[in-house]
Order: C-alpha cells, then sequence, then structure tokens
C-alpha cells in the first residue's frame, strides 16, 4: 500500500518585529568566553546599546576582552548579571563555575549542552543559535544584513524567558533574516546530525569522484579545481541560497540539467538513509554525548589522533602549495 505524502510542517519564523524593544532595558550582560562567538556577541550586544561586561579566566581572551574596552571579571562574577551568554565550547561549558541568579537567564549558542542534560540551571534558560560562524556574526552585524537564528526557551521560571531571549537575539542581529524557533533538541539533533551523518558522507562522496577522476587520466590539480578552488560550487550553492534549489537550475546548461536529472536515481539503490539513522540514533540517544565527555575527559587522545591524520603535514603542504598556483591566493593573482 502507497504510503502518505510527507508534507513537512512549517516551523515558528520570528523577525525583529517580534523582538520586545525593552526586555532588557537595565538589565546586565554578562558574556562568558570571549572567542570565536564571545567576542561578536559582546561586541554586538554592546553596540546595540546594552550593558556589557565578559567574564573570562585570566589568560589571553581576558587581555583581548579589556583591549576591545570592556570590563573584564572572573568567571565567578556571571553569577551577578541578569542574563548570562555562556559562549565557551560545549564540553567546556559543564566545567564552569556558574551560579546564576534566580532570577537570571543563562543563554547558550547551542542546543547541546541543555538537549544532553549537561547544563541545568534552575533560573530562565533559553537558546539563540547562529546559523553562522563566530566572527561573521559581527561582520554580518556590522555590514546590517544580520544572519538567520534557530531560538527557543529550556525554562521559563519568570515569565519572561521568550521575551528576554529574543531580545538578546535582536541585539546580536540574529532576526534580521528571521530565526526558527526550535527547542534545544531540535537544534542539537540537527546540528550534530550535519556534522555526523552529512558530512561524513559528503567527504566519501567527494573521495570517491576523486578516485574514479583519476582513474580517467584528469590531474588532481584540475580536479580539486572542480570541486573547489574554481568557486563554482561554492557559487551554485550561494544561488541555491538567494534564489532556491529549483529557480538555480535556469543558469545551468541543457546539457547540465539534462545530465543532472536523468542521473538523479542512479544512486538510488544505496541504502544511505540506514546508515545515517544509525549515526542518528547514536545522537539522540546521548551515546554520543556519552563519548565526547569521556573523551574530554581522557585529554582528547582520539581527537588528537584524528587531527593528525587529517590534517597531515604533507597533506597541509600540498593545499598550500596548490592555492599558491591556482585560486584567490595564487601569486600573481
Amino acid at each position: 500500500m502507497a504510503g502518505r505524502e510527507y508534507v513537512p510542517k512549517m516551523s515558528v519564523i520570528l523577525h525583529e518585529d517580534d523582538a520586545g524593544g525593552d526586555a532588557l532595558a537595565g538589565q546586565r550582560v554578562a558574556v562568558v568566553g570571549y572567542g570565536n562567538q564571545g567576542r561578536s556577541w559582546a561586541l554586538n550586544l554592546r553596540d546595540s546599546g546594552l550593558d556589557v561586561s565578559v567574564c573570562v579566566r585570566a589568560d589571553t581572551t581576558r587581555d583581548a576582552a579589556l583591549a576591545d574596552g570592556f570590563v573584564a571579571h572572573d568567571l565567578d562574577a556571571a553569577g551577578q548579571a541578569d542574563v548570562v551568554c555562556v559562549l565557551v565550547p560545549d564540553d567546556v561549558i559543564p566545567t564552569l563555575p556558574l551560579a546564576p541568579g534566580p532570577d537570571a537567564l543563562v543563554v547558550v549558542a547551542s542546543g547541546y549542552t541543555l538537549a544532553f542534560g549537561r547544563l541545568d540551571p534552575s533560573c530562565d534558560v533559553g537558546m539563540v543559535a547562529p546559523r553562522m560562524l563566530g566572527p561573521e556574526v559581527r561582520r554580518c552585524y556590522a555590514e546590517g544584513v544580520g544572519f538567520i537564528t534557530a531560538v527557543g526557551v529550556h525554562r521559563d521560571v519568570t515569565g519572561t524567558a521568550r521575551a528576554r531571549t529574543l531580545a538578546v537575539a535582536r541585539a546580536i542581529g540574529g532576526l534580521r533574516q528571521g530565526a526558527i524557533e526550535l527547542t534545544p533538541r531540535q537544534e542539537a539533533v540537527l546540528d550534530l546530525g550535519v556534522e555526523q551523518a552529512l558530512a561524513p558522507a559528503l567527504r566519501r562522496v567527494n573521495e570517491s569522484f576523486v578516485r574514479v577522476m583519476l582513474e580517467q587520466g584528469v590531474p588532481i590539480e584540475a580536479v580539486v579545481t572542480e570541486l573547489v578552488l574554481s568557486g563554482e560550487v561554492e557559487r551554485t550553492y550561494r544561488l541555491v541560497r538567494l534564489e532556491g534549489g529549483a529557480a538555480q537550475m535556469a543558469y545551468h546548461s541543457p546539457t547540465s540539467q539534462y545530465g543532472q536529472m536523468s542521473r538523479a536515481a542512479s544512486y538510488d539503490h544505496l541504502d544511505v538513509a540506514a546508515t545515517m539513522r544509525e549515526l542518528v540514533a547514536d545522537i539522540t540517544s546521548g551515546r554520543f554525548a556519552d563519548e565526547w565527555e569521556a573523551e574530554r575527559d581522557a585529554g582528547y587522545p582520539r581527537l588528537e589522533a584524528l587531527r593528525a591524520k587529517a590534517m597531515a603535514p604533507e597533506i597541509l603542504a600540498f593545499e598550500a602549495e596548490l592555492r599558491a598556483k591556482l585560486g584567490e591566493r595564487a601569486v600573481g593573482a
């Protein structure tokens, strides 16, 4: 019996008009961490008129915060703030000495710690998760274009958690292009799913394609140029982002259109979804969170081994040499 067609349900989409202008009036904001996300958030929040201080360990990040004109405190001072934005890596958050007040709002930039029970303060808890790399959060704010964000409320004790969370999202530029309302668990499963189920599949596909092209006598430089250095794939995805997957097909040649669409079913016999479900099951069950916590406690030995293999000196040297000859960084370009 044929199944019913799946019709996706639209999420709640929020914009700047959905955030009250005075939800954070008179409130002190503490930014915990001053790395890629922390620095961008702190600068954006301050430029939006909020009272912002930075709470970090006495290291180079504190020096950077002071150089940017912020008042900097130790981590335990964050407990005195009305809003505490925790912007350090997910695996580090559970180790921090955070003690927010009962009326405070704690905001995280990822649903991970909330979804898997690694952070559970008894006050208001919200999530503002930019779909953007840390430094770009600042650049997009400064350019006035903003970025898309996932927002959600994990706990509302005071009755103001949603209003304050949206106010934070607005202040960093996260409502200018719209925000999707998600639970922290939904955000975490999606984020980890891209990293663990989708990215490895794409990597394997690319590696297989390179191997097949080399078998046909195509030089490796030409293959890498086609896939990466020319920027064609990157700009194609930009068109997908700006105009949509269907609309961008009009920019491809008839030969390309026919080749792509007529061969689209060639991989249907591969049950990729089954492997993806297994990987996502590790995420949703909490097994990955347990594994990552054990890796942290052991001093990250497997991570270091994986890094050493993926970023081996000979690979880095080849990439640098190729980019010195082809692409935007080519000598003489």
